[in-house]
């Protein structure tokens, strides 16, 4: 399914700006890198796998404005390289899109211990250290965009560990925005419904699929566009006096009722 999103109001608007984007080798990630890079932003990419990371840096046109950085997020020493890397070569971050995270979804009776661990280790260690990693580097008057969930709004059978690691990613965003505020960065979380990405597909069935667009007001799944689109006016100057916000971007899954349904 294709989605086309319309031209930004400032197509230069992050002109200068250094802009770091965990898991930035597809999905979400990828196309928000792409669509900052469009409005005059240098990006910095992360991903565990190197052959996607390459990829991704191809389709983004490599240069002297992408930078990838392989590693995995939830390794404190990675976020260490990652941090040196950027310094070394940028000296500073503008804009940081917290977006690295796995999915698992299974009854809550048969959650074991070691995916407990790896689920937590990922989605919200990951995203703690990514950022108090980086906070050093972000200049003042930055912005955090964290990627959390529908699934924290709304209650969904088998997402009990997803959804609690999305929760807790959701709440740092609201206590970094009161910690941070005295050097005005702003941060704030989106929380995408169904999204057509790579995990998206792996997760879902087809038949699933087609289920879960009739629960949708607007009749579609998602696109990683859409994401990217809410995630570049957040980090912009446009949304300077939004903080500590969470933007719900789902065709309105979460707040009504299809009326095919009733």
């Amino acid at each position: 399914m294709t989605h086309s999103t319309s031209q930004s109001p400032g197509s230069s608007r992050y002109q200068g700006k250094i802009a770091l984007i965990t898991g930035g080798s597809s999905g979400m990630g990828l196309a928000t890198a792409r669509r900052l890079l469009a409005e005059g932003a240098t990006v910095v990419i992360t991903g565990r796998d190197k052959s996607r990371l390459d990829a991704a840096v191809e389709e983004l046109g490599g240069g002297a404005h992408v930078l990838a950085v392989p590693g995995d997020t939830s390794s404190l020493a990675d976020l260490d390289a990652l941090a040196d890397a950027i310094r070394q070569r940028f000296g500073r971050l503008d804009v940081v899109f917290a977006n690295a995270g796995v999915a698992s979804f299974q009854p809550h009776a048969e959650v074991t211990e070691a995916e407990f661990g790896r689920v937590v280790d990922i989605n919200f260690k990951g995203v703690f250290f990514t950022l108090q990693k980086t906070l050093p580097l972000l200049s003042d008057g930055a912005a955090i965009v964290v990627n959390a969930s529908w699934t924290l709004h709304r209650g969904m059978p088998g997402g009990s560990l997803y959804a609690a690691t999305k929760a807790a990613v959701h709440n740092l965003a609201h206590t970094l925005a009161a910690e941070l505020g005295p050097r005005r960065i702003r941060v704030n979380s989106v929380s995408p419904g169904y999204i057509e990405t790579p995990m998206f597909h792996a997760e879902v069935s087809a038949e699933a699929q087609a289920v879960v667009v009739g629960e949708v007001v607007a009749g579609r799944i998602g696109t990683a566009e859409d994401v990217a689109d809410a995630v570049a006016f957040l980090a912009s100057g446009e949304a300077s006096y939004i903080n500590g916000q969470d933007l719900i971007i789902d065709g309105g899954l979460v707040a009504s009722i299809p009326g095919k349904l009733l």
